[in-house]
């Protein structure tokens, strides 16, 4: 089966503070590299305080992880955070079952991201 090419959105939020990155399509050993590569010149250009909208996305592989893994680490490493959005669904899943839902910061909306209420918490 075919997946959606990933298309990344990248804009700044509260005043600049904050990027947001909104995915959609699949987040794969293909498209992993791109979005590593963008998050490695946000934190190259100081930017460390992370928001990724993973609301859109239909598929995510552990390379897809991996990215979103680094990202925390560097982010950690500066002070800053990832903060995650995603969809009840196989993604929201994946996360529980993996463990990454009790490590990373998940939320399902950008606002609650932003504002840092309403973090999700690990359910099957």
């Amino acid at each position: 089966m075919a997946h959606e090419a990933l298309s990344v959105e990248i804009k700044p939020e509260h005043d600049g503070d904050a990027i947001v990155y909104t995915l959609k399509g699949s987040l794969d050993f293909e498209t992993a590299p791109s979005l590593r590569a963008a998050l490695i010149d946000s934190a190259d250009e100081g930017k460390h305080d992370i928001v990724v909208d993973l609301s859109h996305v239909e598929f995510l592989d552990s390379s897809g992880l991996g990215a979103l893994i680094g990202a925390h680490k560097r982010a950690l490493e500066h002070k800053g955070r990832l903060r995650l959005i995603i969809n009840a669904g196989p993604i929201a899943r994946l996360f529980t079952i993996t463990g990454l839902m009790e490590v990373l910061a998940v939320y399902p909306s950008t606002e609650a991201a932003l504002e840092d209420r309403d973090r999700l918490v690990p359910s099957l």
